[in-house]
């Protein structure tokens, strides 16, 4: 991972091999992020998204990893739960050579090429507090 910093945006680049997700939350941690903004594209080859079943508050998440795939879209915000840097991401994923396109939360993508991402960095914070009517972490303020 490479990124550089301008006023209140950092611009990253995610290298092949390196997982997104885990390269985030390296850069929160490094930056001292306690809130901001997520968006981006990319490649990979090895990528989980998951779903949320809302009537068994349960995620059931699938790997992709049978060909290549565009991350045609990565969103979401990065904030903190628990003192830690805490990643809400979805992504679009696209295989031309297959004629489908998946989406879903964004659990881990390994980078098969480059992964391109603006993260929008914003004063204050917003924490995370488990819900137990929705099954979800929501929004703290």
């Amino acid at each position: 991972m490479d990124y550089r910093r301008f006023g209140d945006r950092i611009v990253v680049r995610i290298d092949k091999g390196e997982e997104l997700c885990a390269s985030l939350l390296e850069l929160a941690g490094r930056e001292g992020i306690r809130l901001a903004s997520v968006s981006g594209i990319g490649a990979t080859n090895n990528v989980t998204l998951g779903v949320f079943r809302t009537a068994e508050k349960e995620y059931v998440s699938r790997t992709y990893a049978s060909t290549d795939y565009e991350l045609g879209s990565v969103t979401g915000t990065l904030s903190r739960r628990d003192g830690e840097p805490y990643l809400h991401l979805h992504a679009v994923i696209g295989s031309p050579a297959e004629g489908e396109c998946h989406a879903g939360h964004l659990n881990s993508a390994v980078i098969s090429a480059t992964c391109e991402l603006a993260v929008e960095v914003m004063d204050g914070e917003a924490g995370r507090k488990f819900s137990e009517e929705i099954g979800l972490n929501l929004f703290e303020f």
